[in-house]
């Protein structure tokens, strides 16, 4: 009888463990699955037509111009722009070298970059900057609010969110 018992606690515990796999497995697959249907339901929010997106961005920049009491200019793009200070000797073209002050905040006022008197061309920035920056004169100053697909667009980068529209403070210092 012992003999006996011992074969039945070994069959029944390789039985149990076989069970237990086949419940882990289960469960798994349910949660994979039941987590991608949710992905999905949040990806078609995260991911609007570039239509829909600059609507939402425009409506973006409008509350927050009429939150600070600001009067912009708007390009063909939806790009806004406000001259605060003309500046003198022309303009830059899009792919010049300049040099400028900067201060990059999102619509609620949380600060992402800045950067004083950098140099860089405009052939390697966002779109938002190769159109805008060029609106200003040397030693102009004004601000430029970005809708997300002159900016980052639905990818992001770094502490920039995806679709996120954003904000510069800038000083067109000088340019080549």
């Amino acid at each position: 009888m012992p003999l006996l018992g011992f074969v039945r606690y070994k069959f029944t515990r390789k039985r149990n463990s076989i069970d237990m796999l086949r419940n882990t497995i289960a469960i798994i697959l349910i949660l994979f699955v039941a987590s991608s249907c949710k992905k999905a339901e949040d990806q078609s929010v995260l991911f609007l037509s570039p239509a829909e997106q600059l609507a939402k961005d425009v409506a973006i920049i409008e509350d927050y111009l009429d939150q600070e009491g600001l009067v912009a200019q708007q390009t063909a793009t939806s790009l806004y722009y406000i001259i605060d200070e003309e500046g003198t000797d022309g303009h830059p073209t899009s792919t010049a070298d300049v040099q400028v002050t900067y201060r990059g905040i999102f619509p609620d006022g949380t600060e992402f970059d800045s950067g004083d008197k950098v140099t860089f061309n405009l052939g390697g920035v966002i779109a938002g900057w190769r159109e805008g920056i060029p609106l200003f004169m040397k030693n102009g100053k004004g601000k430029l609010l970005i809708p997300s697909g002159l900016a980052y667009g639905p990818q992001g980068a770094g502490s920039i969110p995806r679709n996120q529209v954003i904000i510069f403070d800038v000083e067109l210092h000088n340019f080549l």
